[in-house]
């Protein structure tokens, strides 16, 4: 059963998941997510996964919000580009209780504010534990639509999710 907890999630997580199928975990996992319009603005700039992301905000499980160029906006967007920067702030300004990020540096200025994450392969991993999907099949598809993963941290997630079984 998804959680009520405020999750706002970045670009990559959201057209990861989208590239390899697997939208159907955040919706197992989240009642909703929100997500920034600079965020969706990065999403739908490109064409592939675009149209699934599309019939989830449909659906209304992906709400828009705008998030204003307020200092800590600037600030935080000297470090970070445009997406990871309006998720910061967003998750900030929104009390959030997740953000869904994936770069290393996104993840460092969010850990700075406090703020829990998880990413794409956190979102894979949560899945697998619930027996939802085969991760070494994801975490391969993964890297085949061109997320990165080095071999010591596939088989550290490998063996994260079978110490949890």
């Amino acid at each position: 059963m998804p959680d009520r907890r405020v999750v706002v999630s970045d670009t990559s997580p959201l057209l990861n998941l989208s590239l390899i199928g697997r939208l159907d975990l955040l919706e197992s996992q989240f009642a909703e997510i929100t997500v920034p319009t600079q965020v969706w603005g990065e999403l739908t700039d490109g064409a592939e996964g675009v149209d699934a992301l599309r019939d989830l905000r449909k659906r209304e499980f992906l709400t828009l919000v705008e998030v204003d160029r307020t200092d800590l906006f600037v600030e935080i967007h000297h470090e970070l580009d445009l997406g990871e920067t309006a998720a910061i702030c967003c998750a900030i300004e929104r009390d959030a209780d997740l953000v869904l990020l994936d770069e290393r540096d996104g993840r460092r200025v969010a850990r700075r504010h406090d703020l829990s994450l998880t990413g794409v392969i956190g979102v894979l991993l949560r899945g697998a534990q619930a027996g939802d999907l085969d991760l070494e099949a994801e975490l391969t598809a993964l890297r085949e639509a061109g997320f990165w993963i080095s071999d010591d941290l596939f088989s550290t997630v490998l063996d994260r999710a079978d110490d949890s079984t």
